[in-house]
């Protein structure tokens, strides 16, 4: 009876564990409402891709509304940040944004690219 007892929490032990990764651990933006340039991407350039992707740079510059939104409209930008890590031309180079800040991306280019 005790080996059953025993064998009963071993078992309910191991499956109340969890698998977690460290991108299901982040924290995951909402956006309410259409997404906006300044509002929602603005930051996640920031964040992302100006240190590499500035004026001081050879890259193509993604520090304004404009620059951002002609990258996307004539470079393969959304295609670009949605590779996988390890994949040749993926940005940022760094290791792929977070799947929230991706989508924010690609439903800001759904919404109309507004800026505010």
């Amino acid at each position: 009876m005790k080996k059953i007892i025993c064998l009963s929490g071993i078992i309910l032990s191991l499956c109340s564990c969890e698998s977690n990764t460290y991108e299901s651990l982040e924290e995951t933006t909402v956006i309410v409402g259409k997404v906006t340039y300044n509002a929602n991407v603005k930051s996640i350039m920031d964040e992302n891709c100006i240190g590499c992707h500035n004026s001081n740079s050879t890259l193509i510059p993604l520090e304004t509304y404009t620059e951002v939104k002609d990258a996307l409209l004539n470079t393969n930008l959304l295609e670009r940040i949605q590779m996988q890590n390890g994949t040749p031309g993926q940005m940022p180079k760094a290791g792929r944004m977070p799947q929230d800040k991706i989508n924010a991306i690609l439903q800001w280019n759904t919404d109309g690219l507004l800026e505010k």
